[in-house]
């Protein structure tokens, strides 16, 4: 029984109706675009006299809306929300079907051990997010290009990409986590969900108030921030440190819990 492939088609309707959102998401975000293109800086003006907090839903911040580029900006904050619950779901998902589907007495009596079991369901769910970032940047690039006019914004997309992938990364393994340490299996996906709001959440308050700039390093959505790697042209390398002490951590705590759990037959 090859159980990469097994996942790889049991997840395949739902990455084909995830892909075919995203593409939708891009598509409509950038469409906006060509009808407030004409409208030049009085959009930067008009979006400056909103309110800070509606500022802060909308991801506009310091972003050039009267440019591609920075309209995407204001696009990914959304894009990148969507990849994240993909990537929770999927990974508490991945783990607790097994349990709530009945199936894991099936899995346990196959000559398999419980760490190759993980590592084959991890690395199924690590191509399915890759799919969908791939698929995310060709639509992202081709929609972003066609008002571009020949401006080099190709490094920028891709730095946004990387940026949104290793987000996905972490609420993945996020995701396997919980599903490893929690003992009811049905209660993973909905508590991967709720930790995935909780941080959001966080995140706009974050940019709604400057005494709470310290919570920031609690949040990844914060790490990878569309203002920020355009602004900087990078990542900022001790989020990047932050990023893969998390993804290790987790990572761990998943092999561990779920190679010692008991399983609910």
């Amino acid at each position: 029984m090859n159980l990469f492939k097994r996942e790889m088609k049991a997840n395949r309707k739902s990455l084909i109706i995830w892909c075919i959102g995203v593409v939708f998401m891009v598509a409509s975000g950038m469409a906006k675009y060509s009808s407030l293109e004409g409208t030049g800086q009085s959009m930067n003006a008009l979006m400056a006299d909103m309110p800070k907090s509606l500022q802060a839903i909308m991801g506009t911040g310091s972003l050039d809306l009267s440019t591609p580029i920075g309209y995407f900006g204001v696009l990914f904050f959304y894009l990148a929300v969507m990849a994240a619950i993909h990537a929770a779901m999927l990974g508490s998902n991945i783990l607790a079907k097994e349990e709530r589907d009945k199936t894991v007495e099936f899995l346990l009596v196959k000559p398999i051990s419980r760490t190759k079991m993980i590592t084959s369901k991890l690395l199924a769910a690590l191509v399915n997010i890759l799919i969908f970032n791939l698929v995310t940047f060709a639509s992202s690039a081709g929609m972003v290009q066609k008002y571009a006019e020949g401006e080099d914004i190709m490094g920028d997309i891709i730095l946004l990409m990387v940026g949104m992938f290793i987000l996905q990364l972490i609420f993945l393994v996020i995701g396997t986590a919980i599903a490893a340490v929690l003992k009811n299996a049905k209660k993973a996906t909905s508590l991967a969900t709720g930790i995935l709001l909780l941080l959001f959440i966080l995140s706009v308050a974050v940019d709604l108030n400057e005494k709470l700039e310290g919570l920031k390093f609690l949040t990844p959505f914060k790490y990878y921030d569309a203002k920020l790697v355009l602004e900087e042209g990078g990542f900022e390398p001790l989020y990047l440190a932050l990023s893969f002490l998390l993804l290790a951590g987790l990572t761990i705590v998943t092999f561990v819990f779920y190679r010692k759990r008991d399983m609910n037959i």
